[in-house]
């Protein structure tokens, strides 16, 4: 199976637009928090780019975008430091294998978008945990956080529904 919910022919300039874009809205959300003072983090941008690779390109191109996303990030703005760009690489690739694997298992869009999402998110504070200490993880999971990080896997996992659905639909008629 060569994509999760499309298939692709060999080259598709949506996909070269979409990583160009994923690529420099992720580089410049570090600038615009600190020149704004809004933390657009919150958001989760690397994450949300996953996801749109998920479903608009190749399972490759999103693994790719996985491990690409987090260094091209350090490598333009510095952010995130080095082990903590490791850590959120692996966080994104589980995060994208879970939902293939899901996907492929259950054709449940929303189970296997929310699961792979929560269960990456446990992966990725336990190896904070692991690497750093208790305080850096209490820090990373503030109330207000936590709550952005529930909405936007909502959001997210809503959408990925609402696009399977559509195109489903489509292909019904």
């Amino acid at each position: 199976m060569e994509t999760t919910i499309i298939p692709s022919g060999t080259f598709r300039y949506s996909t070269a637009i979409t990583d160009i874009t994923a690529l420099v809205f992720v580089g410049i959300v570090p600038a615009a928090s600190h020149l704004f003072k809004i933390p657009i983090y919150y958001i989760e941008p690397m994450r949300v780019m996953l996801v749109l690779a998920l479903l608009y390109s190749s399972r490759w191109n999103a693994f790719a975008m996985a491990v690409a996303l987090p260094l091209f990030s350090f490598l333009v703005s510095g952010h995130p430091a080095p082990i903590k760009m490791m850590i959120i690489m692996a966080e994104l690739l589980v995060n994208a294998w879970l939902f293939l694997l899901f996907f492929e298992k259950t054709r449940k869009s929303f189970l296997s978008s929310f699961g792979s999402i929560i269960i990456s998110k446990v992966f990725c504070y336990t190896m904070y945990l692991m690497v750093f200490s208790i305080a850096f993880v209490k820090s990373e999971t503030e109330m207000v956080f936590l709550s952005a990080q529930l909405i936007l896997s909502l959001l997210l996992s809503g959408m990925v529904w609402l696009i399977a659905f559509r195109r489903n639909s489509r292909l019904v008629k």
